[in-house]
C-alpha cells in the first residue's frame, strides 16, 4: 500500500468493522530548516545590483506642475500636469530631462533618491531635439518644503550636513562606439514608480524618430529593447560600466506601455547641446529664414521639394532673394520657390531640409538651387542663427488639413 512505510492497518480480526480505519503514523518527518541567510549571486546579477545602486543616487524624479483656476471659488492652485525622469549632469545642480516633460510648466519639482524634493529652474532646452536642462533652485525653497527635507533627512543614512541636496553626478560615456547586441541598462520612474531598472540590449543603431514637440527628425537614435514606459522619460540609459550612453525619450508602440521598442538621445548629442544651454541659455542652429507648407501639401501639388510659402524681410533667403508663395490681383495662388538641393544636398521633402541644416553652421555661406516655375535657378546665402524668442515661428495649414498637421520652421 502506498502508505505501508508511513502507517499500518488496523489489527487483524477488525478488518470488517464499520468504523473508520485508523492509522499510526508513527513519527512524522521534520520540518525542513531554513537555509542559512546567504544567497549565490553570479557575478552578471552582482555587476547589475552594484550599478543599480552606484547609479540611482544620480536619477531623479520631476514633477511638472501648472497653474488651474477653481470654477467656483476663482482660486487658483498647482497640480501635476506631468512628470519623468531625470539626470544629475553636474556639480552645480544642474539636471536634464526631455522637453516633454516639463513643458508648459510653472514651477518643475525635483525629487532625489532620499525623498527630498527641491524646486528647479528651466535654464534652456531644445524643443527640436527634445532635450531640457533644469537647475536646483535652493533660494526658492518654501519652509514646509524645508521642514519635510529636515525630517527625512534625521530619519535616513543620506545625510547632509549642509542641508543641501544630495548631488552625484551620473558618469559620462560616449555614444560614437555603441555597438548592437551590446547590454544597457535603463533607470527611471516609469508610471511614478520609484527608482525602477530594467535590461536589455541595444537593437538598433542610427534610428530617425520625429520630435513630437515641432515634428523635426532626430538622427542618431539608439533603439533599445530595454523597457522603457510613460515616466521612463528623461532617464539615463547606461552601458555595463555605469557610463551614460543615452537619454530615454520615447517608445513604439499602439498601447502605449512598453512593446520592445524604445529610443534614446545618444549622449554625444546631448552633451553638445547640454553644453550650449548651460552656456548661453539657448542652442544655436541654423535658419533659412522661412516657412514652408507641409511635405502633403507639396505631394498634393505634385512637385518634389520644399515649397517656400514666406521668406521673412531681411532673413538669409530674402536677402538671397527666394520667391515666397502669394496670390494676384485675382486672387489665384502663385507659388513661390521650390527648394531642391541646399548646399550640394538633395532636398526631396522637410526632412531632408532639417537634416542638411543640422550639418551646417551659423554664419556658413551655403548654395541653394529651387525652382522657379519651369526654371532652376542657382542662389548663394549666408544662414543666420535662429531667434530667441519661440512666438515666432510659422505654421502654414493646407486646406484639407486639421489644425496643428502643419511643420512649423522659426523664420
Amino acid at each position: 500500500a502506498p502508505l505501508a512505510a508511513w502507517a499500518e492497518q488496523v489489527p487483524a480480526g477488525q478488518e470488517n468493522a464499520m468504523i473508520a480505519p485508523t492509522f499510526k503514523t508513527g513519527s512524522p518527518p521534520s520540518a525542513r530548516a531554513p537555509e542559512p541567510a546567504m544567497r549565490s549571486l553570479t557575478s552578471d546579477e552582482q555587476a547589475t545590483i552594484s550599478l543599480f545602486k552606484e547609479n540611482t543616487p544620480s536619477v531623479v524624479y520631476i514633477t511638472n506642475l501648472a497653474q488651474r483656476r477653481d470654477v467656483f471659488t476663482l482660486n487658483i492652485t498647482e497640480a501635476p500636469q506631468g512628470a519623468g525622469s531625470g539626470i544629475v549632469w553636474d556639480d552645480d545642480g544642474h539636471i536634464i530631462t526631455n522637453y516633454h516633460v516639463i513643458a508648459r510648466a510653472n514651477q518643475v519639482r525635483v525629487t532625489f533618491q532620499d525623498q527630498t524634493v527641491y524646486p528647479a529652474t528651466v535654464v534652456g532646452f531644445d524643443e527640436d531635439k527634445d532635450i531640457a536642462v533644469l537647475k536646483i533652485d535652493e533660494n526658492a525653497i518654501t519652509p514646509a518644503m524645508k521642514e519635510a527635507n529636515d525630517g527625512i533627512r534625521k530619519n535616513t543614512s543620506l545625510k547632509s550636513a549642509s542641508g543641501k541636496a544630495e548631488i552625484r553626478p551620473v558618469p559620462l560615456g560616449t555614444s560614437s562606439d555603441l555597438q548592437v547586441g551590446q547590454r544597457v541598462f535603463a533607470i527611471g520612474n516609469p508610471f511614478g514608480l520609484d527608482h525602477t531598472l530594467t535590461t536589455g540590449v541595444i537593437s538598433g543603431l542610427g534610428r530617425e524618430i520625429q520630435s513630437g514637440n515641432t515634428g523635426r527628425p532626430i538622427d542618431g537614435i539608439i533603439q533599445t529593447d530595454a523597457a522603457i514606459n510613460p515616466g521612463n522619460s528623461g532617464g539615463p540609459l547606461l552601458d555595463s560600466a555605469g557610463r551614460l550612453i543615452g537619454i530615454n525619450t520615447a517608445i513604439y508602440s499602439t498601447s502605449g506601455s512598453s512593446s520592445g521598442v524604445g529610443f534614446a538621445l545618444p549622449s554625444d548629442m546631448v552633451s553638445g547641446i547640454v553644453s550650449q544651454i548651460i552656456t548661453s541659455g539657448r542652442v544655436t542652429r541654423p535658419i533659412l529664414g522661412i516657412t514652408f507648407a507641409p511635405d502633403q501639401a507639396v505631394e498634393q501639388l505634385g512637385l518634389g521639394g520644399v515649397l517656400v510659402l514666406d521668406a521673412r524681410e531681411k532673413g538669409p533667403a530674402w536677402r538671397a532673394g527666394v520667391k515666397s508663395t502669394s496670390r494676384d490681383e485675382s486672387g489665384r495662388l502663385i507659388l513661390g520657390d521650390v527648394i531642391v538641393e541646399l548646399n550640394g544636398a538633395l532636398i526631396k521633402n522637410s526632412s531632408d531640409l532639417y537634416r542638411t541644416l543640422d550639418k551646417l553652421t551659423v554664419g556658413q555661406e551655403i548654395s541653394m538651387k529651387v525652382m522657379r516655375g519651369e526654371n532652376k535657378v542657382d542662389l548663394g546665402l549666408t544662414l543666420d542663427d535662429r531667434p530667441n524668442e519661440q512666438s515666432t515661428q510659422g505654421m502654414f495649414i493646407f486646406p484639407g488639413m486639421a489644425p496643428g498637421e502643419g511643420i512649423p520652421i522659426p523664420p
